[in-house]
């Protein structure tokens, strides 16, 4: 679809809160996913992540193929970004590129309630899936480590967050 046309009926994706799947990676940390890219025809995923005030978030990663844009409903996310830390406060929109290493963790004495789109979409409601799997210990983390490249997630060490998050904490 070219930049002029609209969008036919059947192309609309509508999900209803009713309809959406809740998972939760930790305790604290629930993600609703909202549409996979098979139902929108591989355009974008899409979830919304409500961390509690002291939740770990989601370690360093970056992906290799899609764009991860982050907008907050409400609360304050602290990003890590390649080699600085970013807060974003409510109606705050940030994109990751490709390649780009990131995390992201409720702010300090914040909670945060965020929705992350990917772009292009993949199949990403099965990592969510998997993640809760290993938070009720029907999984291991073993398995994350083995679906990287299924579900473009490559973990990376970051000192920076480390020691953010350390002071975090504190």
């Amino acid at each position: 679809m070219s930049g002029t046309e609209f969008p036919r009926p059947d192309d609309v994706v509508l999900v209803r809160e009713a309809d959406a799947e809740i998972t939760a990676d930790a305790p604290g940390s629930l993600i609703t996913l909202i549409a996979d890219s098979d139902r929108t025809g591989g355009a974008v995923t899409t979830n919304r992540t409500i961390l509690d005030e002291g939740v770990a978030g989601a370690p360093p990663h970056f992906h290799t193929r899609a764009t991860e844009m982050f907008f907050v409903l409400d609360g304050a996310l602290q990003v890590l970004v390649d080699d600085r830390v970013v807060v974003l406060e409510k109606n705050d929109f940030l994109a990751v590129p490709p390649g780009t290493h990131h995390a992201f963790a409720p702010a300090p004495g914040s909670f945060a309630d965020a929705l992350l789109v990917f772009t292009p979409g993949m199949d990403r409601f099965d990592y969510y899936r998997l993640l809760d799997r290993v938070n009720k210990g029907q999984a291991g983390v073993e398995e994350i480590k083995a679906s990287s490249e299924r579900f473009d997630n490559h973990y990376v060490d970051s000192p920076l967050w480390r020691e953010t998050r350390a002071a975090a904490t504190r």
